[in-house]
């Protein structure tokens, strides 16, 4: 059929279920939003700037699979680039796409705004080439393929792609398929399959101390239902990784808990290490998630899952679509004497503790000790919970989550500020859910301004904004009282309606327990959304927080280096 390929990749766009373009507009792709505006079932979402807008994509592929970000060339593009390599780091599908200059001034090296005036043409995609899967330019001629070849591999990978469209060639029509974009990974190779599966299972059979670790791959693609069917079938406890916490159902008697190599409970370490069969999902250990790079997976007794391979003690089989091997395995798997005897005394005694009743002190401080705890008990089933990097997710991450929550971090890439754009995207791909937010006052003012587009927008998130007065975490990393790690002093709670009068979220403030409790049993029953100021003290961290800043220091800056007082 004859469409033009600005309809077209619209049209791929909405195949793969994106309902929404999140960007900002620019001379080089207004043609391209035009045409969003024309198309059914799909509609441009403008952010308040490109770095926000790559947040917003992440968060909107996280809880939607993919997602569709929009920019201009170059200033775009490159503004963006911090929060499309943290979609690369952190394993997100999202389709990046950029009006380019018209495709006559491209070709003849044309001296234009937004480039460096040198008819160059290249640097802004090799520069994003660098942290993307794909990075192609379109013309006509190549527009049906080079379209569906970036699609594929941002679904397939689990990365983003860049799509550069040139801005004269948007509304020029080409033959195209008639078929709708299919997303559905190829067979595996049969052998392979077969082959890989009697191994596990002659694995699993001789095993006595099976273990599932999970990281946030299993989420990315899509393993998550089928390794819990598989615990619950066979009894086999599981733990995750910081980097993968929430995947698994944390309120099971199966889970063991957060592995992070020295820094684990005793009993979660002694699981993960000692085990027998230890089913992993490609983890990357980090500094933060691996105890200092203290972990010891049993090398010997591992498997290891990706999304096109499974290795096997180190025997590595490819050509395996891994969805499908994960299905053969839960159908033929059964609950075996080995794995019944050996899981059923480890989850009694690794089973986290529920959290318990928080008996309110009304005049005290807020503290990190007792927030953290609290706000757990706060969630709800099928929650959506956000966490800024350090101080939230570092306060939650001891703390189990009901089951069906999804949670939301940025532990490898960590860029602050990350949470706030999110969330909005996040929200936008899943509306019908409840979403929570917990940020710094640091974090926050980075990309305060999409608060504006969360309100124009009519979302009703919970904000939970942690004002310590500055960077708490670099202030235990170094600092402590330096000039260096402060900020301004906003004043938060009036910021939704400066930026929507009309708006109905509502803003409170608590500094002390009573407080927090008034606040949080309003919130509960309001429809509305809520901006929540907790005050803590600049010197107050979580427990863990208090370790990973002198950890770090150490890391950073050697046996020579400054010190905290």
């Amino acid at each position: 059929m004859r469409v033009t390929i600005g309809d077209f990749l619209l049209t791929r766009l909405k195949d793969i279920g994106i309902t929404e373009v999140i960007g900002v507009p620019g001379d080089f792709n207004l043609n391209l939003i035009e045409q969003i505006d024309e198309t059914d079932d799909l509609r441009f979402v403008g952010t308040c700037n490109e770095l926000n807008a790559s947040y917003a994509a992440d968060g909107y592929a996280r809880s939607r699979g993919a997602s569709a970000l929009l920019t201009t060339y170059g200033v775009g593009e490159l503004s963006a680039l911090n929060g499309i390599a943290g979609s690369a780091a952190e394993h997100v599908p999202v389709i990046s796409i950029a009006g380019a200059p018209p495709l006559f001034a491209t070709e003849g090296r044309y001296d234009l705004h937004h480039t460096m005036a040198d008819g160059n043409f290249r640097n802004m995609l090799d520069s994003i080439g660098e942290f993307t899967a794909a990075a192609v330019r379109i013309t006509p001629m190549n527009a049906v393929e080079e379209i569906d070849r970036a699609l594929h591999t941002c679904l397939r990978e689990k990365r983003p792609v860049h799509v550069q469209l040139p801005s004269d060639i948007s509304h020029l029509t080409i033959d195209a398929p008639e078929t709708a974009f299919d997303p559905a990974l190829p067979a595996s190779d049969p052998e392979r399959l077969e082959s890989a599966l009697e191994r596990i299972l002659e694995l699993f059979r001789a095993a006595h101390r099976p273990v599932i670790l999970a990281d946030l791959d299993a989420d990315r693609h899509g393993f998550v239902p089928l390794l819990q069917e598989f615990a619950e079938k066979t009894g086999t406890p599981y733990a995750h990784l910081s980097s993968g916490k929430g995947l698994l159902d944390e309120q099971s008697p199966l889970f063991l808990g957060v592995y992070n190599g020295r820094g684990s409970a005793p009993e979660v370490r002694e699981a993960v290490e000692t085990s027998d069969f230890l089913v992993t999902t490609t983890p990357r250990f980090i500094e933060a998630n691996s105890g200092a790079f203290t972990h010891n997976l049993p090398a010997g007794a591992t498997i290891d899952v990706g999304d096109q391979h499974v290795s096997i003690h180190g025997e590595h089989y490819v050509g395996i679509t891994v969805l499908e091997l994960l299905q053969e395995l839960v159908e033929r798997v059964d609950t075996g004497p080995a794995a019944t005897a050996s899981t059923a005394p480890a989850t009694a005694s690794t089973a986290p503790a529920e959290t318990p009743d928080w008996e309110v002190l009304p005049d005290a401080p807020l503290s990190q000790e007792r927030i953290w705890p609290r706000f757990a008990r706060f969630f709800r089933t099928d929650d959506v919970v956000i966490t800024e990097a350090g101080t939230s997710t570092i306060g939650l991450g001891p703390h189990p989550l009901p089951s069906g929550v999804k949670y939301i971090n940025s532990s490898i890439w960590g860029s602050i500020g990350f949470t706030l754009p999110a969330l909005l995207g996040s929200q936008l791909a899943a509306p019908e859910r409840r979403h929570l937010l917990f940020i710094g006052d640091g974090s926050f003012q980075l990309t305060a301004q999409e608060l504006s587009t969360i309100l124009r927008e009519d979302l009703a998130p919970v904000i939970v904004l942690v004002n310590n007065r500055g960077y708490t975490i670099e202030r235990l990393i170094l600092g402590m009282n330096s000039a260096y790690n402060d900020i301004a002093a906003w004043n938060y709670g009036q910021l939704p309606a400066v930026f929507r009068p009309d708006t109905t979220m509502v803003s409170y403030s608590a500094s002390t327990e009573g407080e927090l409790e008034r606040a949080l049993d309003d919130i509960e029953k309001s429809p509305h959304g809520a901006f929540l100021e907790i005050h803590l003290d600049p010197e107050d961290a979580p427990a863990g927080l208090k370790s990973f800043g002198p950890m770090t220091a150490e890391f950073d800056y050697g046996p020579r280096g400054p010190r905290n007082p």
